[in-house]
C-alpha cells in the first residue's frame, strides 16, 4: 500500500464514519482525486480497501457509494453482533493488560462527563474495540469491525434522536462490562455485552424514521 493510498483511505474512512458522507451518497473517484490532489489509482485502491471494511459498495457501471441499509438489514447485523462480539471479548479478555483496563476506565469517565454525540460515538467505539483488541483471531475481529463500520450511521442517528436522557443506561452497562472484564469473568462479560447490544437493536426498531431515505 502506498502512502497516497493510505492518505485517501484515512480521509474517506473518517468522512464516512463521521457522517460527512451519508448512506446512499456516491463517492466519485474524480471528485476525491481532485479534492485531495491525488491521482485516480490511489483513490481506486482506497475504495477497494473501504469496500473490504464495509464502508462502501461498488455498483456495476455506477461506481462506489456508501451502503444504505433497511431496518431489517440493520436488525440482522445487530443480531450478528450479539453473537460475535461476546466471542471476540472472550478471546481477548485473558490477554488484556492493566493498561487496557485503565484506558477503559478513562474512556468511561470521559463519557460520563456528558460529551456531545460525536465525542460519544468516538469514545464508545474505542471502548468496545479496545475490549476486543487482544483477540488473536483476525477473521473474528475483522468481522466485528466491519459490522461496526456498516452500522455507524444508524447508531449516530439513534443517539441524536434519543438524546442524553437514555445515556445513563449506556453508562451502567459499560460499568458492568468493565467490572466483568476486570474479574476476567467470561460468562458475565458476554451476558452484559449481548444485552447491551440487544437493547440498542430493540430501541432502534422503535425509530423507523432512522431508516427513511
Amino acid at each position: 500500500m502506498t502512502v497516497a493510498t493510505q492518505r485517501v483511505a484515512d480521509h474517506l474512512r473518517s468522512a464516512i464514519l463521521g457522517g460527512h458522507i451519508a448512506p446512499g451518497e456516491r463517492v466519485r473517484q474524480e471528485d476525491i482525486a481532485q479534492q485531495l490532489g491525488a491521482s485516480r489509482l490511489p483513490v481506486r485502491e482506497a475504495l477497494q480497501m473501504l469496500a473490504a471494511e464495509g464502508l462502501v459498495e461498488h455498483e456495476p457501471n455506477k461506481g462506489a457509494r456508501v451502503p444504505w441499509l433497511s431496518m431489517h438489514e440493520v436488525d440482522v447485523m445487530y443480531k450478528m453482533r450479539e453473537q460475535l462480539e461476546p466471542l471476540a471479548l472472550a478471546e481477548s479478555m485473558p490477554f488484556l493488560t492493566p493498561g487496557d483496563l485503565l484506558r477503559l476506565d478513562e474512556i468511561q469517565e470521559e463519557i460520563e462527563t456528558g460529551v456531545d454525540v460525536e465525542s460519544f460515538m468516538s469514545l464508545d467505539r474505542e471502548f468496545h474495540l479496545r475490549t476486543y483488541s487482544a483477540c488473536g483471531i483476525d477473521q473474528l475481529t475483522n468481522a466485528v469491525t466491519r459490522l461496526w463500520n456498516s452500522t455507524q450511521y444508524y447508531r449516530r442517528a439513534f443517539m441524536q434522536l434519543t438524546g442524553p436522557s437514555r445515556r445513563w443506561v449506556v453508562n451502567a452497562e459499560h460499568r458492568l462490562i468493565i467490572d466483568a472484564v476486570s474479574r476476567r469473568d467470561e460468562v458475565d462479560a458476554g451476558r452484559f455485552l449481548a444485552g447491551h447490544i440487544r437493547r440498542t437493536r430493540i430501541e432502534l426498531r422503535r425509530h423507523p424514521e432512522v431508516f427513511a431515505e
